[in-house]
C-alpha cells in the first residue's frame, strides 16, 4: 500500500519520461523509475519542506523509488542551518545509488561553513561508497574553485584512484570546471600529466565542449591528449 507521498508521486507520472530516463540510469532499476520530471519534485520539495510530513519521510529510508531519493535530496538542499544539513546528509548518503540523485544534492547551507565542511569531504573521499566520494568531489567543485580556492583543493582530487566510473567522470567534469576557473592552476595537472589517463583524456573533451574556455585555450588543449 503506498503511502502519502508515494501517491503524491505517482499522480505526477510520466511514462514516456520514466522510459527515457531509465536509459540514463543503469544502476538503478526501471521497476524503481516512477517518472517524475524535476521541476515538479522541487516544488513538491517546497510545498512539505518544514512539515511534520516530510519530517517522517526523511526518517524512513531506504526508500523505494528513485524520485523519492531525488525528493529527498530536494528537501536536504533547502536546509537553511548548516549543523541539521550536515545531520541528514550524513544520515542519507550511504543510500545514494545513482548520478543523478548524488549531483542533485547542493545545499547552500554548506557554503556558509568551508573550513568545517572541506575537512567533511576530506572524510568522504576516502569513503569506500562510490557516491558518497562523487558527493564529495562535486561539493569540491561548487564551493570550492571561486573565493575559497586553493592549490589543495585540486591535489584532492587528482589524489583519488578509483576504476569507479561515476567517480573518475566526476573527477574529469571537476577539473574541466576547474581549467575554466583557475586555468593557471589547474592546466600544469595536464601539461605534467598528474592525472591518470583516462581522466586527464575526459577532462580535456569536456574542457573543449565548455563554453567557458576560451578558443586559445582549447587549441593547446588538444595537443595535451594521451
Amino acid at each position: 500500500m503506498r503511502n502519502e507521498i508515494e501517491n503524491k508521486l505517482f499522480s505526477f507520472q510520466d511514462i514516456s519520461y520514466r522510459d527515457f530516463h531509465a536509459k540514463l540510469m543503469p544502476t538503478v532499476s526501471k521497476e524503481n523509475i516512477i517518472g517524475v520530471r524535476v521541476p515538479l519534485l522541487r516544488k513538491y520539495a517546497k510545498q512539505i519542506s518544514d512539515t511534520e510530513l516530510a519530517e517522517n519521510f526523511m526518517k524512513a529510508l531506504p526508500h523505494s523509488y528513485y524520485e523519492e531519493n531525488n525528493l529527498h535530496a530536494f528537501l536536504i538542499a533547502l536546509i537553511k542551518d548548516y549543523d541539521i544539513c550536515m545531520q541528514e546528509l550524513e544520515a542519507f548518503l550511504p543510500y545514494i545509488d545513482n548520478w543523478a540523485t548524488c549531483d542533485g544534492i547542493s545545499p547552500k547551507a554548506l557554503k556558509k561553513e568551508p573550513e568545517r565542511l572541506l575537512l567533511k569531504i576530506k572524510e568522504w573521499l576516502k569513503s569506500d561508497r562510490t557516491y558518497t566520494v562523487r558527493f564529495g568531489i562535486k561539493c569540491l567543485m561548487d564551493f570550492y574553485l571561486d573565493e575559497s580556492f586553493s592549490e589543495e583543493i585540486l591535489k584532492l582530487v587528482a589524489d583519488i584512484k578509483s576504476d569507479e566510473y561515476y567517480i573518475n567522470m566526476c573527477s574529469a567534469w571537476f577539473f574541466a570546471t576547474a581549467v575554466a576557473k583557475q586555468p593557471e592552476s589547474t592546466i600544469p595537472y595536464l601539461t605534467e600529466n598528474r592525472l591518470s589517463v583516462w581522466v586527464h583524456n575526459k577532462t580535456i573533451q569536456k574542457a573543449i565542449e565548455s563554453y567557458r574556455i576560451s578558443d586559445d585555450v582549447k587549441m593547446k588543449l588538444r595537443a595535451l591528449r594521451r
